[in-house]
């Protein structure tokens, strides 16, 4: 699968794609020899209030202004309706305090995050409780926690223009258009499917596979200022790029496993792999960590290795990934279950 990965970059460089390089293309066989100009906060960064501990969290993004909205798992990784005086939702401010929470009783599993231009958050509820008719949802709150729109029918998995099962991740393009990654298993939907901003059906595209196109886990979604759709395609260790029309561009492979992405307005391109070898056809021989570069030329100029360089079980380290405008990274891990801030050295 490796090999195809390669020949698929290759011929995007050949093809004369403005998305790859030679330079990115060399990174291929040194995945791990890359600079780390960043230097982790001891402990886990931001507390929660009332001694609560951190669960198990995937979501993080950055809301401006030093702030960071996350998700965690109520404490745990399991269904969070069964804590229901636990908002799972926080605000977090630059010194790393809570300053805000809201979603008790409303959501199993949160999965994705994303935090749209009008500073609205959408969550990406991975998981379903059928008799209590919550989950496998994407929700739309206010910046005060006011529930404004959902898509999915609630507590039930399948595939439809409005039903998902297990979607991972949320993304809302500058236009409003809604595309959600839906798909947590490898023989589950694998797709991504595209909504107008008022929630209606406008297209999908996917399906099972290793061809171009097609996905095993679409796990995170990022966009570029170009308005390209960036797609970690984790089950196939590798990075697919759409217009937003659903037309592939290249795949790229030299930013690992892709668990979590985001892209800041500068156009880096954070990349979070926490399963790298951590099992048979796991990307073998690469480590697990935060990969940085640009979404432009895809060359990777820095990397946060995970402290684990050996295999671990499952995942390892951080599963979500967001940056403020400093260049500090936050990782939202499952296994170890915390938010850890890394301190870029200028």
């Amino acid at each position: 699968m490796i090999q195809n990965m390669r020949q698929a970059l290759l011929a995007s460089i050949l093809l004369g794609s403005s998305l790859a390089s030679q330079a990115a293309m060399a990174q291929l066989d040194t995945p791990n020899v890359i600079p780390n100009p960043y230097t982790a906060v001891p402990n886990v960064w931001a507390p929660l209030p009332d001694g609560r501990e951190w669960g198990a969290t995937s979501a993080v993004y950055y809301a401006g202004e030093g702030q960071i909205w996350a998700a965690e798992r109520c404490g745990g990784n399991g269904n969070c309706l069964d804590t229901p005086d636990i908002d799972p939702i926080v605000l977090i401010d630059a010194q790393g305090r809570v300053i805000k929470s809201f979603g008790a009783g409303l959501l199993v599993w949160p999965h994705g995050i994303h935090v749209d231009s009008a500073g609205n958050v959408w969550i990406a509820d991975a998981r379903g409780d059928t008799p209590r008719m919550k989950g496998h949802q994407v929700h739309k709150f206010s910046p005060d926690g006011e529930l404004l729109m959902s898509l999915g029918l609630p507590g039930i998995a399948g595939k439809g223009h409005n039903i998902f099962d297990q979607p991972n991740d949320v993304l809302v393009a500058p236009n409003g258009d809604i595309f959600v990654a839906d798909g947590h298993a490898a023989n589950g939907n694998n797709r991504i499917v595209k909504f107008n901003s008022a929630g209606e059906y406008l297209t999908e595209w996917g399906g099972s596979g290793t061809e171009a196109g097609q996905f095993e886990v679409p796990h995170a979604l990022a966009m570029d200022s170009a308005g390209r759709l960036f797609v970690g395609d984790r089950g196939n260790s590798r990075i697919q790029i759409f217009d937003q029309q659903g037309r592939w561009l290249a795949t790229w492979t030299q930013f690992g496993r892709p668990s979590g992405l985001y892209i800041d307005a500068h156009d880096t391109l954070y990349s979070a792999d926490s399963e790298s070898n951590t099992g048979p056809g796991r990307n073998p021989g690469w480590y697990r960590g935060i990969r940085i570069g640009n979404a432009a030329t895809g060359f990777v100029s820095a990397f946060i290795p995970d402290p684990n360089t050996g295999e671990a079980n499952g995942t390892s380290v951080a599963e979500g990934v967001t940056a403020d405008e400093d260049g500090n990274v936050y990782g939202a891990e499952v296994a170890q279950r915390a938010l850890r801030k890394y301190l870029l050295q200028k």
